[in-house]
This record gives structure tokens, sequence and C-alpha cells, in this order.
């Protein structure tokens, strides 16, 4: 008897633990979070969930009349807030406090252990996921309805951007191939194509025109071979779509960047006032 119990209580209080030291470790981050931050909830039918949302708000938003451009990002938790984030923030809103930027940013808490099926579009052979279109249709049809009517908004796609990391990254480019007449602009950072690789690369193939505003940002030491070399493929698919003359898209390669926060973090700002 002692032989089973001993070894139970002894797993038991391992994690119980393991636990007390995740919640410490989370208790211990600093809230970061500008007061122009704050946050709601908002019921996504498409992903039979609720999602917390992140608003960040104009400095002078207040005491204006005026509508504003929008960006909607993926990854909510790592935006604004150490206290939230995985791997430390990108401080979106200190770097647009500091800009006196004239524009709201909607961060999408994503979906936990449903984040990989929430941002890739199709279902990879090896790790599943594929369900982007309920994801956007909820951004679509649910949030931005919300927010551009709670908000005083400029609610067109030239004032509209998607922006994300990784496979927010990914789920952004596709996002605005599938909606571009609701997203204008794109935030495109480290995208994941590797995860979709065949068919984002048919889908844009197969675009007949594309109007989207783009800046895509990378590291060469990011861990995944192929990484410049997508996003070159992909440039020069963008570029025969339309005349480069245009100055729609722009590519920045970061010479020792990595997959990471700091990366994101220290090219947002540059990113910005480009689209905006």
């Amino acid at each position: 008897m002692n032989l089973i119990t001993i070894p139970l209580k002894f797993i038991f209080t391992l994690a119980v633990l393991f636990l007390f030291c995740i919640s410490f470790a989370q208790e211990a981050k600093p809230n970061t979070a500008s007061q122009n931050v704050s946050s709601f909830t908002l019921e996504a039918p498409q992903l039979e969930c609720t999602k917390k949302i992140w608003v960040y708000l104009p400095e002078n938003y207040s005491k204006s009349t005026k509508k504003y451009p929008v960006i909607y990002m993926h990854d909510g938790q790592n935006l604004m807030d150490a206290k939230t984030s995985y791997a430390g923030e990108w401080s979106v809103d200190e770097t647009l406090d500091s800009l006196h930027a004239q524009v709201i940013v909607i961060g999408i808490e994503h979906g936990g252990v449903k984040r990989m099926e929430e941002l890739t579009p199709f279902k990879n052979e090896k790790y599943g996921g594929g369900n982007a279109d309920a994801y956007l249709k909820f951004i679509v049809e649910t949030l931005k309805p919300y927010i551009d009517k709670n908000y005083r908004t400029k609610a067109n796609a030239k004032n509209t951007g998607l922006w994300g990391s990784s496979l927010g990254g990914l789920v952004s480019f596709y996002g605005a191939l599938k909606y571009p007449e609701v997203f204008g602009k794109v935030g495109c950072f480290s995208p994941s194509f590797w995860f979709n690789r065949k068919e984002i690369f048919e889908l844009m193939n197969t675009t007949k025109s594309y109007k989207t505003k783009i800046y895509f940002l990378c590291g060469d030491n990011e861990g995944d071979a192929d990484m410049v070399e997508d996003l070159n493929k992909m440039e020069y698919q963008i570029n025969t779509k339309r005349c480069e003359c245009q100055m729609m898209n722009k590519k920045i390669i970061v010479k020792g960047g990595k997959h990471n926060e700091k990366l994101w973090r220290e090219g947002f700002k540059k990113a910005y006032l480009w689209l905006f």
C-alpha cells in the first residue's frame, strides 16, 4: 500500500508545486499596459468561445470627435502588457504613445491550445490546424462591426490593417487575400508560410490583382531555413500582380534577427510609420 500511496502523494505534490510556480511567475510580471489600453470580452460564435479583446486608443481620443484608422492584431496577450505575455511583449502601446499615433489598435486573444487551429488557413499533414476561415469570420462579421459601432473608426479597407507574427503573419497575409475589401494594409512579420506553403503560394498565384499595402519583416537567423527564401518568392509573386512603381510593399530582412518578440518589437515602429 505504501509503495502505491507514497509515489501518488509525491506526484501530486510536484503537480501542485508546478502550478504554483506558473502562477507565481505570472503574478511576478509587472503590468506594463499604457493608460490608453483597456479590455473587454466578446462572444465569438464562429469559434464557439469567448475572446478577450484589448483596445489601444490614441491619447487624445476622449477629447476629440475625429475618426481613426484601426489595426487588428493577433496574439493580443503579447502586444501591450508584460503581465499577460508569454515571452515578452511588443510594447505596441508605448511605441504608439511615443509617436502620438492617431490610430486604434485591437488586440485579439489567441486561442491557447487552439492557437494553431485559429491562425492556419489550411490543414497541415503533420500538425493539423486549418480553422483560420472561422477565426477571420469572427473578426470580419463580429469583432469589426462591434468596434465600428462602439468606437470612432475609419471603417474602409484603406484605413483597416491586419497584423501579426509567425502564424499570425501567415493568417494576416491570408486574411487580406480572402477579404481585400476589408483589410487594405498588412503587417506580415516572420510569416510561417512553411505551414501551408503549397496552398498559400497557389492562392497568391491565382489572385488576379493585389491592392494591399504590405510590410514584410523577418530575421535571417529565425531557425526556419526557408524564411527569407519564402519572403523573396512571395514578394516576387506580388510584383507580378502590380507595378513595383506603386511602392505598395516593403521587405526588411534583419541581419542576425531571430524568431522572437525582440525582433517584432524593434521592427514595429518603422513598420507602423510606413504602413500608416
